[in-house]
């Protein structure tokens, strides 16, 4: 049998799984929380300099009674740019660990690639936590970015390749709602937690629990099943059939499949093939775009919570809630026939986009309900969810055998986005409309550019390179494989 049909006796969604996947879900609390950090440490506090009676030199006095790094280390005026750099640092770090472990992963494994970088994500959380100077602050932000983007990529993958594939879309979606719900959670952490450095150590130790909870969790059956390790894979297969109180002795998996793993192409599949291969060449461009425009409106729009008015704690929460009800609207629109994946998150992209413009038009300082805060609401809502689209989708247009990779290079693009995120409210500098034309642009042209790629809706997930059928391809991938024919004839003539 192949693994499809493997899960169908296994069971797709049994006690097990349910159990293993509600782990790697709540994982992304510690996640997010790790990603917001800097919303609430590095809060820069009302303040007045006051020149010195005797010497040239200023002295800053803080107005509001507020511990952050910014006091500790007075980031203000001259020094107020690094503040802005420690949060673009974690995102760089991201962008290499998506790079790093993405492809590493798909090489020795989901499992130790996770439990890795779980582990070394806490102990850079401390430091973060005991840094006695800035440069060891934003040097240990830098590795939890390094780590938390390598892990972040790999739960992911492992909550859709535990089930059956008619559950990808459900726990893609789960995965993204405690992102958001995590979010909401380190906001009213940091109300009952002042203190900077508490804060950090309070918010890093629930790490400790998830790392210890995922040493029990066993190797991706669709990744041992890939490389060709069949007995492996029917091991955890049995094992999972066990636990969800199934029989599966009889269960054995087509030894076709696993000859097809141990070909040429799909040994050297990998980041390579990304851009060798015609159809996933095209993918990954459009993708990569997707990606680094979620990600600027996403977080362009989180971070900048704690400069809107009000408290700082209650919209880093609104900010995380408000989230919430884009995840019933994915899972609705994606599975209807009308809709899919595809339609859905170039409609979300182009709303978000839409809802950044209409800002443009409302004055700042208004009071009704119709204001800059609520709009700016609804466009991180509407990018919520087309950011959960770009997860589920992305996992489903890329085969078993490069999912981590393309999964890791399309986050790369998407942490360009997150490194640039906290600079953009700078722009303000030039024109209080800016930041949002930015996020507009960013929304629509990814939103346009999405319509490029084909529908995955009620298609078969692709374990090889060979099963990318041009059938299930779009025009442009088909004319792309048709050249890439013509040029492969023409060479060997």
């Amino acid at each position: 049998m192949d693994l499809e049909d493997a899960f169908q006796v296994v069971g797709e969604f049994g006690r097990y799984q349910k159990r293993a996947v509600t782990l790697l879900v709540l994982t992304q609390v510690y996640m997010a929380c790790q990603s917001m950090l800097m919303v609430l440490v590095g809060s820069t506090p009302e303040y007045r300099v006051e020149p010195q009676d005797d010497t040239s030199s200023q002295h800053v006095t803080f107005t509001e009674d507020v511990d952050s790094i910014v006091t500790e280390w007075l980031l203000v005026k001259q020094q107020a740019y690094k503040v802005s750099l420690a949060g673009s640092l974690f995102f760089a770090g991201l962008l290499v660990g998506n790079v790093v472990f993405g492809p590493l992963s798909d090489k020795v494994g989901r499992r130790p690639v996770y439990l890795t970088g779980l582990f070394f994500e806490v102990v850079f959380g401390y430091v973060t936590a005991l840094a006695p100077n800035y440069e060891v602050f934003a040097a240990s932000r830098l590795l939890v970015g390094l780590m938390n983007g390598g892990i972040g990529l790999v739960c992911f993958v492992l909550t859709q390749e535990y089930v059956g594939k008619s559950y990808w879309a459900m726990t893609g979606t789960l995965t993204s709602m405690t992102f958001a719900v995590g979010i909401a959670l380190f906001g009213a952490l940091g109300y009952f937690i002042r203190p900077w450095r508490s804060l950090v150590s309070v918010a890093n130790s629930s790490g400790v629990v998830f790392f210890l909870l995922s040493v029990n969790l066993p190797e991706s059956p669709r990744w041992l099943f890939c490389q060709g390790h069949t007995e492996r894979a029917e091991q955890v297969l049995r094992y999972m059939a066990l636990r969800n109180g199934n029989a599966a002795d009889s269960l054995r998996l087509q030894p076709v499949q696993a000859a097809k793993a141990g070909n040429h192409d799909n040994r050297r599949a990998g980041v390579l093939q990304l851009v060798l291969h015609p159809v996933l060449r095209l993918r990954t461009v459009v993708l990569m775009y997707v990606w680094y425009a979620c990600s600027l409106v996403y977080y362009g729009l989180t971070l900048g919570a704690s400069e809107t008015s009000g408290s700082r704690y209650v919209n880093v929460a609104m900010y995380g809630l408000v989230e919430l009800p884009a995840y019933p609207l994915c899972l609705y629109f994606i599975n209807k026939h009308w809709a899919g994946r595809r339609r859905s998150m170039a409609s979300f992209l182009c709303l978000a986009g839409s809802a950044c413009l209409c800002t443009m038009f409302i004055p700042e300082n208004t009071e009704s309900l119709l204001n800059v805060t609520s709009l700016a609401l609804v466009g991180k809502l509407m990018v919520s969810a087309a950011f959960n689209i770009a997860y589920v989708y992305t996992s489903e247009l890329y085969p078993t055998v490069v999912r981590n990779a393309g999964l890791g290079v399309c986050s790369m693009s998407c942490r360009v986005g997150g490194i640039l995120a906290p600079f953009v409210p700078s722009m303000r500098a030039l024109h209080t409309s800016m930041p949002f034309t930015v996020f507009c642009v960013s929304g629509f042209s990814a939103g346009c550019l999405s319509l490029l790629l084909p529908e995955t809706l009620n298609t078969p997930a692709a374990e090889t390179l060979e099963e990318l059928s041009s059938t299930h391809s779009r025009v442009l991938e088909s004319k792309a494989v048709l050249y890439e024919d013509k040029k492969k004839k023409f060479n060997h003539r």
